[in-house]
């Protein structure tokens, strides 16, 4: 009997939990009426993107508010959010607020305290919770434009504090926005699968128009996927999707729906999506929890009878507004070219594969493939490389986690091996660092994708150009452009009169440094010199030494 009630009376909290959170409301983070540039769930490389984007009318400044009570529990300033405050609220969730134009006192003057102690622009602050309690309404920050940003907003991530995972904030804002266009589909895309299914009379992807008329001729194991998106009122911009069924002759084989995912669910966006479509099957690897299928073959159809089979997919957004999209595959029986690989070269998703080759090594550990990959492995030799240029495969494969790749060296024409890197080659022949260190007459480093690699030199320094340098008096502020072709810029130090000055990137869409005039720290009326030094992952640096007067 104890242990009935002591059952019961758990059930009847963990049920009073959950109502508590459904009843969970927030302040709007801003006083004026909202609209959004970018909602939850994305496609963006890489990665899902993880929240709301405000817009603040294109002016930075705005007051942010607490979205409830709570407490600011992490301070930053980073290259890639800018001014960031992170808020634990005492209703179970979390928020990060990124892209702040800056902070408000006493955290601002703490901030730029730490960042000359630490002679650095990026700082981290994890405040106790009894140090920045804040009540809902209160002003937290200002907007910005900081970071990785293409304009003035705020971008606003939610988290359920308990598990750390990213969630859809738009319910808690859906009364205070107004929504009444369905989303809308641009495409539709066809996926035999190799050695086993056949569409249109090729073993090869085929895009159609949204409620093509005319029927798909297709035979065996096929998936599809749909490139969509969501609209607002009033606005212009376009958003995701946040839920997309398909039904085969009237059952749901799939449904996908944007509403969470963890940190370590991010990188699998590159298995449900193929550009900006949507797959609506599951890769065998993919454990993302947003994507359901219900037809027992992973959400992948099986064309085996000669007939129509009718394909519907519906879209919905967060408010309720549905389009629907029809089409026909007609089966029709043909032949299916089973699929040709060498073992070596066939690297199965639930295992651990090796690819040993003469000067390449390739460790690819099991769960971190997708699915299987049939490598077009191919070597490429100029006479005056360092090394051979080695293909892993012709279309570039995401991997869920980094994996070891050893390039070993034709030739060493320089003694310092720091000068080495290795390059991912781009199908257009352009190339870019992913790091490595020299070991043994080989390079190594972690790549994240099988595409194409080589090994190259960088032995050109950074170039420092100044900004407008007879506007730096006047403007208050000394601004660097820096470029390297090579490695890119590692790390950075400015002093003003041989004193630590605060250079800071803070938007790094543009390739600008700079540094605010503050008389707390330079004295105003006469010459000083600027000193800039800046060096690139491969150790190459350039100093640049200015005077002005101010």
């Amino acid at each position: 009997m104890k242990q009935y009630i002591a059952a019961f009376l758990l059930a009847c909290c963990i049920q009073g939990y959950a109502q508590e959170k459904k009843q969970v409301t927030f302040t709007p983070p801003f006083d004026f009426p909202l609209t959004l540039s970018g909602n939850f769930g994305e496609i963006r490389t890489n990665h899902f993107h993880g929240g709301l984007d405000f817009k603040t009318g294109g002016v930075i400044g705005k007051p942010v508010h607490a979205l409830a009570d709570g407490y600011i529990s992490r301070i930053r300033v980073t290259n890639g959010s800018g001014y960031v405050l992170d808020v634990c609220y005492y209703n179970g969730y979390s928020t990060i607020n990124r892209h702040l134009s800056g902070f408000l006192s006493p955290i601002a003057e703490r901030v730029e305290k730490l960042q000359y102690e630490n002679e650095n622009w990026e700082v981290e602050i994890i405040p106790g919770p009894e140090e920045y309690p804040v009540k809902a309404g209160q002003p937290i920050a200002w907007s910005g434009n900081t970071g990785y940003s293409f304009g003035p907003h705020l971008h606003l991530d939610v988290f359920e504090t308990e598990s750390g995972e990213f969630i859809d904030p738009m319910p808690f804002f859906r009364t205070k926005i107004k929504d009444t266009r369905a989303p809308k589909a641009d495409g539709i895309m066809l996926f035999p699968q190799a050695g086993k299914g056949v569409v249109a009379g090729k073993q090869e992807n085929l895009t159609i128009l949204p409620n093509h008329e005319q029927p798909v001729e297709a035979w065996g194991i096929i998936g599809t996927g749909i490139k969509a998106y969501d609209y607002m009122d009033g606005v212009s911009n376009h958003y995701g999707v946040y839920s997309v069924v398909l039904s085969v002759d009237g059952n749901e084989v799939f449904r996908s729906t944007v509403d969470r995912f963890s940190p370590n669910e991010n990188r699998m966006i590159n298995s449900w999506t193929y550009g900006q479509y949507m797959k609506s099957f599951i890769d065998p690897g993919n454990t993302l929890r947003m994507l359901k299928a219900s037809n027992g073959n992973r959400g992948l159809i099986t064309i085996d009878e000669e007939r129509d089979y009718q394909f519907l997919y519906t879209l919905k957004d967060v408010f309720g507004n549905a389009s629907r999209y029809r089409f026909t595959v007609r089966g029709r029986k043909q032949p299916i070219q089973p699929l040709e690989y060498q073992d070596k070269y066939f690297f199965a998703w639930n295992k651990t594969n090796f690819l040993h080759e003469p000067g390449l090594s390739l460790v690819v550990p099991k769960g971190v493939l997708y699915d299987d990959v049939n490598l077009h492995y191919e070597v490429k030799a100029d006479s005056g490389a360092i090394a051979l240029t080695y293909q892993l495969n012709d279309e570039s494969t995401p991997l869920h986690a980094g994996c070891e790749l050893r390039i070993g060296l034709l030739k060493k024409p320089l003694a310092d091996t720091t000068k080495y890197y290795i390059a991912s080659v781009t199908p257009k022949g352009t190339r870019y660092s992913v790091g490595g260190i020299y070991e043994n007459g080989y390079m190594k480093t972690n790549i994240q994708e099988l595409g194409t690699y080589t090994v190259d030199i960088d032995t050109v320094p950074p170039e420092i150009i100044p900004i407008n340098k007879n506007q730096w008096a006047k403007n208050k502020k000394i601004v660097y452009r820096l470029k390297d072709k090579g490695t890119g810029v590692c790390s950075y130090r400015g002093t003003i009169d041989g004193k630590y000055a605060l250079f800071g990137r803070p938007n790094i869409v543009k390739s600008y440094w700079e540094c605010e005039l503050d008389p707390k720290y330079i004295k105003k009326g006469g010459k000083h010199i600027v000193e800039f030094t800046v060096t690139d992952n491969c150790g190459n640096k350039t100093i640049s030494r200015e005077s002005f007067i101010w």
